[in-house]
C-alpha cells in the first residue's frame, strides 16, 4: 500500500510539473496572426479554436494549451463574438475569449451627412447585420415617403444625431440608427424648450429644417448663429430663403456637383429659389450647434451672405451691399 501511495504521488508530481512547464511555455507564447479580428461561432469549444489556430500557424502546437485547459477550465471557457486579437498572446486572448471582452466597433454620423449619405457608410460598416425591416422608429412627421430612400416609413432625413456610436458584430443597423434617433429627438426637444421668442418657426421640426439648412451653409462653426439670423430675417419679411443646398438636395442624383442657372430655376419642393418658406423637410443632419442656432440665433440685420472663399462667408444688410459683395468675391475671383 505504502508503495502504491508513493507511486501515485510521484505520478501527481510529474504531471504537476509538466503542466508547469507547459503553463511556462504558454505564457510568453505570442499569437502569431497578423489577422485584426476573430470570430468565435455559437458552440466552438477551445479545442477547435485551437486546431483552427494550429492550421493558420498562429500557433506550433495545441498540446500545451490543451493541458493548459485541463489545468484552468474556467480560462478556456470561450464565448461567442468577435474578439480583436491582433498583439496579444495566445494567453490575452484566451483571456479576452473567455470573458467575453468583444471587439468595440464604432460607427460615426457626421454632421451634414444625408440620410442615403448615412445608409451607404453604414452598409460598409464592418461586421454589422444591415437589416432595416424594423426601421419604424422615425418620428411620423405626416408625409409617407415609402421607398423613397430604400426604407420604409416616414421620411428619415435629418432624424439621425452626429456622434459617434458604439456596437458589437452582428448588432443591427436598425439598433443603431434608433439609437441616433431617439439621441436627435431628445436634443431638438431640448433646444426647443430654449427657444427664442417670436421666432418664424412654430415647431421644432421646423426648427429641425432650418437647423439643417444652416448646417449645409456653415463653413465656420462660429457664423451659425449669424447665418441662422439671416434666414429667420428673411423669413419674418416672408422673402425666399434662396439656399443652394435646398436646391441641389430636391435634385437629388441627378446633381453633378456644378450648381447652374437652370437649377435655380426648375421647380421642386426644395427649390428655395421657387417656394416661399422652409421645404418640407430637413436636407441634411444637423449638429447640435445648428439647432441651437435656429432656435437661438444672433440679433442682426443680415439679410444675405456670400461666401468669401475661405469658410467663410461676408453678410449684408442690403441687396446693395450684396452685390457687391458678390462682385468682390465670387466675380472678380472667377475673371482672375
Amino acid at each position: 500500500m505504502r508503495k502504491l501511495i508513493l507511486l501515485l504521488l510521484s505520478g501527481l508530481v510529474v504531471v504537476m510539473l509538466t503542466g508547469a512547464q507547459y503553463v511556462s511555455q504558454v505564457r510568453d507564447a505570442p499569437l502569431l496572426s497578423d489577422t485584426r479580428y476573430f470570430e468565435v461561432k455559437r458552440g466552438d469549444t477551445f479545442a477547435a479554436i485551437c486546431q483552427r489556430w494550429q492550421e493558420v500557424h498562429w500557433i506550433e502546437r495545441c498540446l500545451p494549451y490543451q493541458v493548459y485547459g485541463k489545468l484552468f477550465p474556467e480560462r478556456v471557457n470561450v464565448k461567442a463574438g468577435v474578439y480583436e486579437l491582433q498583439g496579444l498572446s495566445v494567453l490575452g486572448a484566451l483571456s479576452k475569449l473567455s470573458t467575453g471582452a468583444q471587439a468595440d466597433f464604432m460607427f460615426t454620423i457626421i454632421e451634414g451627412q444625408t440620410f442615403k449619405q448615412v445608409l451607404a457608410n453604414l452598409k460598409a460598416a464592418p461586421f454589422i447585420d444591415f437589416d432595416l425591416t424594423d426601421m419604424d422608429f422615425v418620428p411620423n412627421v405626416g408625409e409617407d415617403v415609402d421607398g423613397l430612400f430604400g426604407t420604409p416609413g416616414p421620411h428619415p432625413e435629418g432624424w439621425l444625431y452626429p456622434e459617434t456610436y458604439h456596437y458589437h458584430a452582428y448588432n443591427k443597423a436598425s439598433t443603431l440608427l434608433r439609437h441616433a434617433s431617439e439621441r436627435m429627438q431628445t436634443q431638438l426637444a431640448l433646444a426647443w424648450q430654449q427657444r427664442a421668442q417670436d421666432l418664424p418657426i412654430s415647431s421644432a421640426y421646423e426648427a429641425l429644417i432650418l437647423a439643417s439648412i444652416i448646417e449645409k451653409e456653415t463653413g465656420q462653426a462660429q457664423e451659425r448663429p449669424l447665418i441662422a439670423s439671416v434666414f429667420v430675417n428673411r423669413l419674418n419679411r416672408k422673402m425666399r430663403l434662396q439656399t443652394d443646398p435646398t436646391v441641389i438636395y430636391g435634385l437629388g442624383d441627378s446633381f453633378d456637383g456644378d450648381i447652374k442657372r437652370r437649377h435655380l430655376r426648375e421647380y421642386t419642393p426644395y427649390n428655395t429659389y421657387r417656394i416661399k418658406g422652409l421645404p418640407p423637410t430637413p436636407i441634411a443632419m444637423p449638429s447640435f450647434d445648428a439647432i441651437i442656432a435656429a432656435t437661438q440665433p444672433a440679433q442682426t440685420d443680415y439679410l444675405y451672405f456670400v461666401s468669401k472663399g475661405d469658410g467663410s462667408h461676408y453678410f449684408s444688410k442690403s441687396l446693395k451691399e450684396h452685390n457687391q459683395a458678390v462682385q468682390r468675391y465670387i466675380l472678380n475671383k472667377h475673371k482672375g
